[in-house]
């Protein structure tokens, strides 16, 4: 699914004086990938055996440097809780993957399509990304692989929403992924958090300019953010987390979820 919204700006390639920094961002964040990539699968193979937890430290650099190289500058508000469960968020770009893992540590819940992108699917891959198909075929398989996923103790981010947007708005959640919160196996233990997270564009764009949505092009957005984000910033806003037995079904959860996100978005906004 994805959001089309009522507009869609016209996205430009950088002018020719944007293009060293393009070259030079683009370039360092190859190189530190790479370097970083490297650090992470040694220590991934020794996870198997020895449960050392490095990796996630790992990703949460690499997440903080592609911030960095991003003109984007993170603030932080509220606490990450420390037990397993579910983070659920507004999704407003492909940044979201930079702000949650620079914010706390965290694997992704992401539509299969995202397997496919250039590199951020390699990297969603390799850093235990939990893929979901869209074809109700294999509902009982992606339910069977959350449970044993938070049953575990993972912490796994969900964008509920089910595509970006603007960043501007949050829109309805949809409740199918929260019926694994109201399982036998899980509902008694099984805490949820909502977190909101919030976009300030650099001085001179749009205020939806790290907004990735509708038709434009994925490289395209990268190019644009790389050529002219310098002095954004990204609020990332964890909310009092719940437990999911507290509500009677998953419906109720998530219109839960989604009025605090949407209530600490419109806040944000409004101090912008």
């Amino acid at each position: 699914m994805e959001w089309f919204g009522e507009w869609e700006p016209e996205l430009t390639a950088p002018k020719p004086r944007e293009w060293p920094r393009v070259i030079l961002r683009g370039l360092a964040m190859l190189t530190g990938t790479g370097l970083l990539l490297a650090i992470y699968l040694l220590f991934y193979g020794i996870e198997k055996i020895l449960p050392l937890g490095v990796t996630k430290y790992i990703a949460q650099i690499w997440a903080r440097m592609g911030l960095f190289l991003c003109g984007l500058k993170l603030e932080l508000r509220g606490k990450h809780m420390s037990q397993g469960g579910a983070l659920v968020a507004n999704h407003a770009s492909w940044i979201d993957i930079f702000s949650f893992n620079s914010a706390a540590r965290i694997s992704f819940v992401a539509k299969a399509e995202v397997r496919n992108w250039p590199l951020v699917g390699f990297l969603g891959r390799i850093t235990d990304t939990l893929f979901i198909e869209r074809r109700q075929s294999h509902a009982r398989k992606h339910r069977q692989a959350l449970l044993e996923r938070l049953d575990r103790g993972d912490q796994l981010c969900f964008f509920p929403e089910g595509t970006s947007t603007d960043g501007m708005r949050v829109l309805k959640f949809r409740s199918t992924l929260f019926s694994v919160f109201h399982t036998p196996e899980l509902i008694g233990h099984v805490w949820v958090q909502p977190a909101t997270v919030t976009y300030y564009a650099p001085k001179g764009e749009i205020p939806e300019f790290y907004g990735w949505w509708g038709d434009m092009g994925f490289l395209d957005h990268i190019l644009t953010v790389l050529a002219r984000s310098r002095g954004g910033r990204v609020r990332v806003t964890f909310h009092e987390p719940v437990k999911a037995a507290d509500f009677e079904t998953r419906k109720a959860l998530a219109a839960y979820c989604e009025g605090v996100v949407r209530k600490g978005l419109e806040a944000d906004l409004a101090r912008a």
